[in-house]
């Protein structure tokens, strides 16, 4: 009797399916307001992968923008949205929308595409941040400034990176070459 349970658990192992996210919404249905007052509506990134980052212009990871710049310049041809969302959830961020954008700039050359200030844990948490933690669980709560949240191009969560995780890591370039 124990070699035949011992065989249906092994049996149950290799046929048992990976749980997945029962998404009711996909990116493409949200929309964000850009640092400069304007809509950022994700349905006009249908087919492209995006890259969502909540930035903090006095955190020390704040370096960071650097390789996000690297990296959107280095892939955005090929279907990448880098998308910079400043945050003061974890008091690391100026007070306005124009002086985070001037600081960008001056400081890091940026062009990739930035939000307005924005809650991104908690019950404030602005609705993509929610919908991430719903559909692919805690590793999508930003635990600091610089959590990375790659969506793939079916507009759901492909994979979370830490703060830690620098932007032209070798783990976060294989895993958007492989979705590109």
């Amino acid at each position: 009797m124990r070699k035949v349970i011992f065989l249906l658990s092994i049996i149950m192992f290799f046929f048992k399916s990976p749980v997945s996210a029962n998404y009711d919404k996909i990116i493409y249905d949200f929309s964000i307001e850009s640092i400069t007052g304007e809509t950022i509506n994700f349905k006009d990134y249908k087919n492209k992968i995006i890259l969502v980052v909540n930035t903090a212009s006095y955190c020390g990871f704040t370096r960071q923008y650097d390789e996000l710049q690297e990296l959107w310049d280095l892939y955005k041809k090929k279907g990448l949205i880098v998308l910079g969302i400043p945050s003061n959830s974890f008091n690391q961020e100026k007070n306005n929308d124009a002086d985070i954008k001037e600081f960008c700039e001056v400081n890091f050359n940026i062009n990739f595409p930035l939000a307005t200030i924005t809650e991104v844990k908690g019950k404030n948490a602005h609705e993509i941040f929610k919908w991430a933690k719903e559909n692919h669980g805690k590793s999508a709560v930003p635990k600091w400034n610089f959590h990375k949240i790659l969506i793939n191009k079916e507009g759901k969560v492909e994979d979370t990176f830490s703060s830690m995780t620098k932007p032209m890591s070798k783990k976060i370039i294989k895993t958007i070459e492989n979705i590109l």
